[in-house]
């Protein structure tokens, strides 16, 4: 996206035909008036335990003296994460700031068993620190209803997406815009110079990308729209550009049908597309993937049937953790090789009806074949991962999970997972198996 079409989307945002009368700033009760705090204690244990498999096997406790590598990785950490968000200023033009701090403490790994989890963060020579930190803040406009906020900030779309899913949340540095302007429909653009990783300290090292180890680009753009014409459909339209390696554009829905008070069938569909642009620094790409989850619900019980496939010589890739929103992008592996189909079924249990609401459980099984990555582009970004003809693979992921509903202790979870994936040599995953234990409790106020 040029700075043309992103002005246009601001532009487009700010003159919108809503009432300024029921806009959200003209809502603003003041800076401090509208400001809330956050604290988030989360500690989470992970051992991993790798084995043969994928042909870059090498990889497991890379960390390690080569000569003395295993396949045993453990990391123990906690983490404190602190957010103040203000309220918005009065007047036309409303301004407020975010800011964070976050903290990770070692609680136990070593030299030899800590990288392969990513929860804690290491020095220059690989050794697991026993503190990390790091802090930052966004300032915000707010026009109507309409947000722009530039600085260090966390960011959910399909294409770019500050992933929490470790000790500490992943996030970016830029502009961003939010407009909700039009009823049922959301605008959003943004301009980013960077991502920090969950486990980083500095903010300097350019764009998270997860399989590309080719030459970084400077900048992502996006652009998109979210319509959500009732509570039973979502639809949304992006578009992004990943400077000098990539164009990638999604689409995708949900849709639900409520059949009777009990029973429910639900829809979600993803697709993106991306193709190399400018100086193509991760290579030749041209890549269409797709997947299709089913799911239908009769009372405490869920029943999903999931289908993704990878049209591409090369594998789905994205910036940042989080911008994979495909349904077997699962706990261990993407099933996102070179021209895999994959297919999952899952199933969840909720407790809430025998008198335990917030205790779910659930299974999932993910088998992935036909992987063929032997035309890959010998000089691009991928070649390193070997990819045979006729690779296989599956995962199977188990969890448990608690949520306290009310008291003092809301909102605190618990949860275990425990998950196992094999395949051969012709796919770029380790053969391993996890057990992740995380414990989180949450505090919030105003100010």
């Amino acid at each position: 996206m040029n700075a043309l079409s992103f002005r246009t989307v601001m532009l487009t945002s700010l003159l919108s035909p809503a009432a300024f009368a029921d806009s959200a700033q003209s809502q603003a009760k003041g800076f401090i008036e509208d400001s809330t705090w956050a604290v988030l204690n989360r500690s989470v244990y992970d051992n991993r335990n790798y084995q043969k498999g994928a042909r870059n096997g090498g990889a497991r406790n890379a960390y390690k003296p080569r000569a003395d590598r295993n396949g045993y990785a453990e990391e123990w950490g906690y983490g404190l994460m602190g957010t103040v968000q203000s309220g918005f200023t009065q007047g036309t033009l409303g301004l407020g700031v975010d800011a964070h701090a976050y903290q990770g403490l070692k609680l136990d790994t070593g030299g030899g068993r800590a990288g392969k989890a990513r929860l804690l963060g290491l020095d220059n020579e690989g050794h697991p620190k026993d503190e990390f930190s790091r802090a930052g803040a966004a300032l915000k406009l707010r026009f109507s209803s309409t947000v722009i906020s530039y600085g260090e900030q966390r960011v959910k779309t399909p294409v770019f997406s500050s992933s929490d899913s470790r000790l500490l949340p992943e996030t970016a540095t830029g502009v961003f815009l939010t407009s909700n302007e039009f009823q049922s429909v959301k605008l959003v653009g943004g301009h980013f110079t960077e991502s920090t990783d969950r486990n980083a300290t500095s903010h300097d090292q350019g764009f998270v990308v997860n399989y590309s180890n080719g030459l970084k680009g400077n900048a992502f753009d996006l652009a998109g729209v979210v319509f959500t014409p009732s509570k039973q459909m979502t639809a949304s339209l992006y578009s992004s550009r990943y400077e000098d390696t990539w164009n990638q554009h999604y689409l995708g829905g949900t849709f639900a049908f409520p059949l009777d008070d009990n029973r429910s069938l639900a829809f979600n569909l993803n697709l993106y597309r991306t193709t190399n642009t400018g100086k193509s620094l991760s290579g030749r790409i041209d890549n269409t993937t797709w997947s299709l989850m089913s799911t239908y619900a009769q009372g405490a019980h869920s029943f999903g049937l999931g289908y993704q496939h990878v049209d591409g010589n090369t594998p789905f890739d994205y910036v940042t953790r989080g911008a994979i929103f495909l349904t077997n992008a699962v706990q261990m592996s993407d099933f996102n090789a070179p021209n895999e189909q994959s297919w999952q079924a899952r199933y969840d249990l909720s407790f809430a009806q025998w008198g335990a609401p917030g205790l779910l459980l659930s299974a999932a099984y993910t088998r992935g074949g036909k992987i063929d990555g032997s035309r890959v582009d010998p000089r691009g970004g991928y070649a390193y991962l070997g990819y045979g003809a006729n690779g296989k693979h599956w995962e199977r992921d188990l969890e448990a999970r608690y949520v306290v509903q009310s008291g003092a202790a809301k909102g605190a979870a618990v949860s275990i997972r425990h998950n196992l994936h094999r395949g051969d040599t012709a796919q770029a995953e380790l053969d391993a198996e996890q057990i992740r234990l995380a414990v989180e409790y949450p505090l919030t106020g105003r100010f």
